[in-house]
């Protein structure tokens, strides 16, 4: 990452900006850094001042506990003054839409908030094993754990663990509970929802579960300028390729 940023804390956010434009920032997922959504960013960098960065806890961004949701939004809001724009667009994926969501229902200066698949099920019996893992510090069983949730097969999950990338995986394994936290109890966020004053573009994969484009379509419907959209044959490892013009033409000013 090029770039840092403190936040209200004192945390430094690394972040890295492609492009000039209007600035929309990039909140990533679970077990992602910001180097994970630089492809996307690269795509919307002909028209956006794309923004990735590493959320607290991973990459180059510090640490400060306790944790908080809230000091999320504050590195949100610090993201936003760096950029000296006024505000910006906001796109998240996963538990980085959640993010996104709380972050513009907070009232910090958003000026338009795309989310894909954030929505998860109930998962009380996750939250209480995800618990226990982490404090014995059993990170590879922790990765497991999460990898399992998102329907990743057995087999895969075995493979994994044998691969290169699973120490960089490891070694950012307690930001889960960060995630974790910021889904809450992982239903549709309607009261947070219902406040934000900003348009808001839900999106789902056609080829995801149902729930998901079920919770999507609740997110969009929930808020007050919300609008759904399914992008036809994705995933939640969605194609930035096929992702990139549609937030290009819902960020456009």
């Amino acid at each position: 990452m090029e770039k840092k940023t403190i936040s209200r804390d004192g945390t430094p956010i690394a972040y890295e900006v492609s492009g000039e434009g209007p600035a929309v920032i990039f909140v990533t997922g679970a077990m992602a850094t910001g180097a994970s959504d630089a492809p996307l960013a690269s795509l919307l960098s002909d028209r956006f001042s794309a923004v990735v960065y590493d959320r607290r806890g991973r990459g180059e961004s510090g640490d400060t506990q306790p944790f908080e949701v809230a000091r999320e939004v504050e590195d949100i809001a610090a993201l936003i003054e760096a950029m000296g724009d006024g505000g910006a667009g906001l796109y998240g994926m996963s538990s980085g839409a959640a993010l996104v969501v709380e972050a513009a229902a907070s009232g910090l200066p958003v000026r338009k908030a795309a989310v894909y698949e954030g929505g998860e099920e109930q998962r009380a019996e996750y939250t209480e094993r995800l618990t226990q893992l982490l404090a014995q510090d059993r990170r590879g069983d922790a990765v497991e754990l999460f990898i399992a949730l998102t329907g990743a097969p057995p087999e895969v999950i075995r493979g994994m663990r044998h691969s290169a990338v699973w120490p960089a995986l490891e070694a950012v394994a307690p930001t889960l509970a960060y995630d974790n936290a910021v889904m809450g109890d992982g239903l549709v966020p309607r009261k947070r929802l219902a406040s934000v004053a900003v348009p808001v573009l839900a999106l789902a994969g056609g080829a995801s579960p149902e729930w998901m484009r079920e919770s999507a379509r609740a997110t969009a419907e929930a808020a007050p300028d919300g609008t759904y959209r399914v992008l036809e044959g994705q995933t939640h490892v969605v194609d930035p390729g096929v992702l990139a013009p549609a937030l290009a033409e819902f960020f456009a000013v």
